[in-house]
């Protein structure tokens, strides 16, 4: 598969590290141009592309977004459209600048990110873990425990691929529900957040069955 990854910190090349090892091809870009990935582009290997933003989004039919969340306006709507788009974002007022609608809790910011990218199909997922443990605590399948890494969106083949990306690289997909139903569950704040739990107990948590 080909797969754009938008940032380039902590969570971004990891999952870029996961998915080249998986086998994948990754288009990665961060708001500061090719030039300053090099170093990246060679630790991944030859699998991987240091591009611009908006040819990371025309990559392919999968685009992780993992940017400071109050960057979410400056992604290239146009050149998103049509694709799935993986909302890794959290909204950190400290650090993003406090917003009323969602501290009031009238939107989620995967809410926001799906109006500004009215013709993705936006999927919440890779939020709710550290990036150390994204990168350290995968299980192949069959293992006795995995942890459960929640996935929300709208669009039901959109949703089904990412369920399958998640459990590419070692952990057990739990489909929370729709994008805003199902992300509210898992965003900063909530108890499941961070909490590394084993799946079953993931599902119990956010109050859903197993597929």
């Amino acid at each position: 598969m080909k797969i754009g990854v938008i940032g380039a910190g902590k969570v971004g090349s990891t999952l870029a590290h996961l998915y080249v090892t998986a086998g994948n091809d990754v288009a990665i870009a961060n708001s500061q141009g090719p030039d300053s990935l090099l170093d990246l582009e060679h630790q991944l290997g030859r699998h991987a592309h240091a591009v611009t933003v908006e040819e990371a989004a025309r990559y392919g039919d999968v685009v992780i977004v993992a940017v400071p969340f109050c960057q979410f306006e400056d992604l290239p709507a146009d050149a998103l459209a049509g694709r799935t788009v993986v909302d890794a974002t959290n909204y950190v007022p400290e650090r993003d600048g406090h917003d009323a609608e969602l501290e009031r809790g009238d939107v989620t910011s995967s809410e926001l990110m799906q109006r500004h990218l009215a013709g993705s199909h936006v999927v919440k997922a890779f939020n709710a873990m550290r990036w150390d443990h994204l990168r350290d605590y995968g299980h192949s399948a069959g293992s006795n425990f995995r942890y459960g890494i929640p996935v929300s969106g709208d669009d039901p083949d959109a949703k089904w691929r990412v369920l399958d990306l998640v459990e590419e690289i070692g952990f057990e997909p739990v489909d929370a529900g729709p994008l805003v139903e199902g992300g509210r569950k898992y965003q900063p704040g909530t108890e499941v957040y961070t909490a590394d739990l084993e799946a079953d107990e993931l599902r119990a948590r956010i109050g859903v069955e197993a597929a």
